[in-house]
C-alpha cells in the first residue's frame, strides 16, 4: 500500500537552489508555458527538446531523480492504457496482429507521443509544487488573478481554494493509505481477484475517506475563523512579492524556448 508514498503533485520539498529563489509567479507562468507547448508539439524532436529542458529544471532544482520518476509509479496503468488504446485502435500500416487485434505504425507513434506528453506534464507540474511552498504558491496565483478582479474575479479567494486543494492532495492520500492497513488488519483484501474485484474492494474506503476529509476541512476552517481570517480584503502580506534579475532572464530563457519549440517542432 505504499504506492500513496509515491504521488509528488502537492508535496514541497524545501531548498536553496535557483528554482527554488524564482518568483512564484515565474515558475508559474512557466509551468503554464510548458502545459501549452506540450499540447502544440508535433514531433518526436519536439518531445525530447520540451523532456531535456525539464532534465535541466530539475539538475537546477537540486530536486533527487529518483524521488522525481518514484511520482511516475502510480500513473503507471494509465500510461499502459493510454499506449494500448492508440496502439490497437488506430487505422494505419498494420506491423503486428495477434488475433483479431491489429498493431499499427501509427498507433504505434500516437501512443509513444501520448505517453510521453503524459509524463512530461506530469513530472513538470509536480515541479512546480516540489519547488514551491503552498504560502508562495497562493501569493503567486493571487498576485496572477488580482488584474481580474476589475470584472469581479475573487483572485484571493480563488488562491486559497487552488492552494488548499493542491495540499490536501498528499495529506488525503497519506489517510487513505491508514484506513487500507486498519481495514487489512481487520481481515480485508485489497490485493487479491481482478481488476473489478479490486475496484469494488476500494469502495467501502470512501465514507471513513469523506468522512474524515469534512472533518479536516471543518477543522481548517474553524482554524481561520479563530485567527481573524475574513477572506483578502484589507490583507497585508508579512513577504511582497518582488521580481528579481534571475526572474527576467528565467522568464526570457523558457518564452524563447517555447517559442522555438513550438513553432518549428
Amino acid at each position: 500500500m505504499s504506492m500513496f508514498k509515491n504521488v509528488t503533485i502537492g508535496q514541497y520539498i524545501p531548498g536553496n537552489s535557483v528554482i527554488h529563489r524564482l518568483d512564484p509567479r515565474t515558475k508559474i507562468l512557466a509551468t503554464t508555458l510548458l502545459i501549452v507547448v506540450l499540447f502544440m508539439v508535433k514531433s518526436a524532436i519536439g518531445y525530447a527538446l520540451v523532456a531535456l529542458g525539464i532534465a535541466g529544471v530539475i539538475w537546477a532544482s537540486e530536486i533527487p531523480w529518483r524521488y522525481v520518476i518514484r511520482g511516475l509509479r502510480p500513473l503507471l496503468v494509465i500510461l499502459i492504457l493510454t499506449v494500448s488504446l492508440h496502439l490497437f485502435m488506430t487505422e494505419g500500416r498494420v506491423i503486428l496482429q495477434i488475433w483479431f487485434l491489429k498493431v499499427t505504425w501509427e498507433g504505434l507513434v500516437r501512443g509513444l507521443m501520448m505517453g510521453s506528453r503524459l509524463i512530461l506534464l506530469i513530472v513538470g507540474t509536480s515541479l512546480l509544487t516540489l519547488t514551491t511552498s503552498p504560502i508562495q504558491l497562493t501569493d503567486g496565483i493571487e498576485s496572477l488573478l488580482t488584474p481580474g478582479k476589475k470584472i469581479g474575479i475573487p483572485a484571493h479567494e480563488l488562491a486559497m481554494m487552488m492552494t488548499i486543494a493542491l495540499r490536501f492532495i498528499p495529506t488525503l492520500l497519506e489517510e487513505t493509505e491508514k484506513i487500507m492497513k486498519a481495514q487489512m488488519a481487520r481481515g480485508a483484501d485489497f490485493q487479491s481477484g481482478g481488476i473489478m474485484q479490486r475496484a469494488k474492494s476500494l469502495v467501502p474506503l470512501l465514507v471513513p475517506l469523506f468522512v474524515n476529509a469534512f472533518r479536516r476541512a471543518d477543522d481548517l476552517a474553524i482554524a481561520m475563523e479563530a485567527r481573524g481570517y475574513r477572506g483578502g480584503e484589507g490583507r497585508t502580506k508579512f513577504r511582497e512579492l518582488k521580481l528579481q534579475p534571475m526572474d527576467g532572464v528565467a522568464i526570457t530563457i523558457v518564452v524563447s524556448f517555447a517559442v522555438v519549440v513550438g513553432v518549428f517542432f
